[in-house]
């Protein structure tokens, strides 16, 4: 039984994407959407199925499909692992995946190729799926590069536009760099151990029969795989642009799906990563340092979805700076609470570039909040979860990731907490510019303003409740959260509780946040500034509005010398190349035409050539030797 609920959990995306695939194009824009939302809801109905379980037995669930490799000593299965850090995920990849397929049908109802819309956004469950529930790390890799190539195709959905399609090459080139190091990191690991299960390798690492150099390359692998899919320095620069493709995608990268999957594997990995102190030195460092640049860069921006890409950027920076301190799950704390209001605020996003025929730019906004009253209300829930103020969500889990932050490094906590101002500042920024004061867009605009339809308003109340009530979850006193994952966890992080010392540290965390929302208020609200043009900016704000040319630098440093060096190839090189293959035929053609001068059909002189051949040969035989 449970054998098959597990592969119905699998396949039920896949068979989804097969329909849309092969019907979709048959059948009505409706039936399509039902059917592909219907196939994710299925996986989110048997995913609950296996939570109640868990919660009932206490204990996960390890099922082999079938044994998959076998070379000497080192053996492999195919196997399904549903505990408690996988179940958890699959919760909200599925359940958060399908409210953005219902909220997609509205959203995508007047494309034409909304069934391949479809196809992919299935096939991207489904290999996130697969992602989460591989009971080793070379089943992961598969949804790992499946999530890659779904990327992908959904970026450059619109394929029609170049800079879409160069923006989804730009995706699954630097997560290619990434993965590199992870199956590098994935090699080493089963040279070390012999296996890639993680519950064989864990119980190695226990019993200590480890080979420390190698396991610290081998988590450094890994770390650099997770940068390329969580957009961490200096492989960022690929997810603001993914904005490119449909909202909904927008929302399933940034929310619940591909971003997550760095965290996911590191988490999963713990007891590796536990043993390997000077690796995670560098995730903390590295999570923070990304936090603060990318916050940075978010205070600037114009689009609407360019802002919340880079607060994605810099939330998953907090994340990895609390897997840097072995604070896991406070990590996947953060993870859930972030899923609820960032799709919340993208789905939101969506709902406004709708309503206004495709406009992204905030400055040409304004005064939306008396013509789309509910996605006014479902953004600003998640706003002030993002922005940690009280008692909403993120509140509970970037305090969180602070009180840890303090008290192991004051320095990285600093960082951490001007990250989390300026994150306060830009996302009630971009609210100030999107809802309030009077409309800036054209007349034509303002005569077609209009709440969204219900397909698309209802995922986003579901979504803003959830901000709003999912940090309890993990309350000080309770902490269901950190029990839950205590089995799937090696080290033990001890809970916080509420004394002077974290009233302290959460009063300053608030006061912080609400200033910077009063600094917003003031200059976008009551001095009524709207940004400049983009050719009026100068100095400093240029610089990280053009988000510190790091996308420039690559184009001079790795970008131009390769199309340089592929230049040369095709314009020098390859054509020498061809003249060597071509004069080696010439040669070859001239020398058979010489040689076809001599057959003349003549069985004489063929006689006169056998005797002389003879003749030679006998004289080496007998004379030469």
């Amino acid at each position: 039984m449970e054998n098959n609920l597990a592969l119905v959990l699998l396949l039920s995306p896949f068979i989804g994407f097969l329909f849309n695939v092969f019907f979709g194009k048959k059948v009505s824009k409706g039936i399509s959407g039902a059917i592909g939302t219907i196939a994710v809801v299925v996986s989110f109905l048997v995913s609950i199925c296996f939570f109640t379980q868990l919660i009932q037995n206490g204990k996960g669930f390890e099922i082999s499909l079938f044994d998959w490799i076998q070379v000497s000593n080192f053996k492999l299965d195919f196997g399904i692992l549903l505990d408690q850090l996988s179940l958890l995920w699959l919760l909200f990849v599925t359940g958060i995946g399908s409210l953005i397929h219902l909220y997609s049908i509205s959203y995508m109802h007047d494309d034409e190729n909304m069934h391949k819309f479809f196809a992919y956004l299935n096939l991207f469950i489904f290999f996130m799926i697969t992602l989460v529930v591989g009971n080793n790390l070379l089943v992961m890799f598969i949804g790992w590069e499946g999530v890659g190539l779904c990327s992908y195709l959904l970026i450059g959905f619109w394929y029609k536009n170049q800079p879409y399609n160069d923006a989804a090459k730009k995706a699954f080139i630097m997560n290619r760099i990434g993965d590199l190091g992870f199956l590098i990191g994935m090699f080493l690991i089963a040279y070390v151990f012999s296996t890639l299960n993680y519950t064989e390798i864990q119980t190695l690492v226990i019993k200590g029969e480890t080979n420390s150099s190698l396991l610290s390359v081998a988590a450094l692998c890994l770390f650099i795989g997770a940068c390329g899919k969580s957009a961490q320095l200096p492989l960022y620069t690929w997810l603001p642009d993914a904005m490119a493709g449909p909202t909904p995608v927008s929302a399933l990268i940034h929310a619940a799906t591909m971003v997550t999957a760095g965290i996911f594997m590191i988490t999963r990995m713990n007891f590796l990563f536990d043993i390997t102190p000077d690796v995670q030195s560098i995730i903390a460092i590295v999570g923070a340092v990304t936090s603060l640049v990318a916050a940075s860069i978010g205070l600037l921006q114009n689009d609407i979805k360019k802002v919340l890409a880079y607060s994605t950027v810099s939330q998953l920076g907090l994340m990895f700076l609390a897997l840097g301190f072995g604070a896991y799950n406070v990590a996947v704390f953060h993870v859930i609470t972030h899923a609820f209001f960032k799709a919340c605020l993208f789905l939101g996003s969506g709902s406004v570039i709708h309503a206004l025929h495709g406009e992204q730019d905030m400055r040409n906004m304004g005064g939306l909040k008396k013509y789309m009253p509910i996605t006014f209300w479902t953004m600003m829930i998640s706003t002030l979860a993002i922005s940690g103020i009280f008692p909403f969500a993120g509140f509970w889990s970037k305090d969180e990731i602070l009180m840890t932050a303090f008290e192991h490094n004051t320095t990285l906590w600093v960082v951490a907490s001007v990250a989390s101002l300026m994150t306060a500042f830009y996302m009630f920024r971009l609210m100030y510019l999107t809802f309030f004061k009077e409309f800036r867009g054209t007349e034509e605009q303002k005569h077609h303003l209009h709440e969204s339809p219900s397909l698309i308003t209802i995922p986003l109340i579901i979504l803003a409740v959830l901000a709003a009530i999912g940090g309890a979850i993990n309350l000080p006193g309770s902490m269901w959260l950190n029990h839950f994952l205590e089995p799937i966890l090696v080290a033990k992080h001890e809970a916080h509780e509420l004394g002077a010392h974290e009233f302290m540290l959460m009063g300053i965390a608030l006061a912080g946040a609400i200033i910077a929302i009063i600094w917003a208020y003031s200059k976008y609200i009551k001095q009524s500034f709207v940004p400049e043009e983009d050719t009026q900016m100068v100095g400093f704000y240029k610089t990280i509005y053009n988000k510190y040319y790091v996308d420039e630098f690559y184009t001079f440093l790795i970008v131009k010398p390769l199309n340089g060096l592929s230049n040369f190839f095709r314009t020098t090189l390859e054509p020498a190349l061809g003249q060597i293959v071509f004069s080696l035929g010439t040669l070859a053609n001239g020398i058979s035409n010489q040689g076809r001068k001599i057959q003349t059909g003549s069985v004489g002189l063929y006689l006169f050539a056998f005797v002389l051949g003879l003749c030679a040969i006998i004289s080496y035989l007998f004379i030469a030797r």
